[in-house]
């Protein structure tokens, strides 16, 4: 698991959004009514996150990387299409909780949830709601993937300096993987006019 890649950013997200001015927090989004609050509310890492990431192991997890778990969410009919008006509607929930509030959730959480990947045996699972099982690997991979987007989103509406270098590597690697590596081959060499892209929504 790529886990100093995930510290650096979860580094990133705390350092920000402890920046953030009372404006800022209000600004729009480039996602659809979602404020910057609304953004931090999705991405802060609470006693949620460590309550999944501690819970009871499982043998054989049937997702055990980043492209397999982007490539189920993603699919025509899949959860990232079916359940984005509720994974909104959380996000917007979730930041009624106030900024301080979130900015402590990164600062307090966010070093605990590191913990608990470096802690973990990369192919250990655990249960999913949505999809199954799933290992440690592929929960760190869409957790990077994650981030990284998001961050982008948040650089988007406030500005700020670039995304960390390795995240945008460890991201563009993991987008790559959920595509036909044929169809990706053949459309990124020019070879193929076939649609490749977007990957995730």
């Amino acid at each position: 698991m790529e886990i100093t890649v995930l510290e650096q950013l979860s580094r990133t997200w705390g350092e920000r959004v402890a920046a953030l001015t009372p404006e800022e927090w209000a600004t729009p989004t480039r996602l659809p009514g979602w404020t910057v609050q609304d953004l931090v509310a999705h991405m802060a890492p609470d006693h949620q996150v460590l309550d999944f990431l501690r819970g009871e192991r499982v043998q054989a997890p049937t997702v055990t990387s980043g492209s397999q778990w982007l490539r189920r969410f993603n699919e025509p009919g899949g959860p990232a299409h079916t359940l984005a008006e509720d994974v909104a509607g959380a996000a917007q929930q979730a930041a009624a909780i106030g900024a301080e509030t979130l900015v402590r959730y990164f600062a307090e959480f966010g070093p605990a949830m590191i913990a608990e990947f470096r802690a973990a045996p990369p192919d250990a699972g655990l249960t999913h709601p949505i999809l199954g099982t799933v290992s440690f690997r592929a929960v760190a991979d869409t957790t990077t993937v994650e981030a990284t987007v998001h961050l982008l989103d948040l650089i988007d509406a406030v500005g700020g300096a670039p995304a960390p270098p390795a995240g945008l590597r460890r991201t563009a690697e993991i987008l790559a993987a959920v595509a036909d590596p044929v169809d990706f081959i053949e459309a990124a060499t020019g070879r193929s006019q076939a649609r490749v892209l977007p990957v995730m929504r």
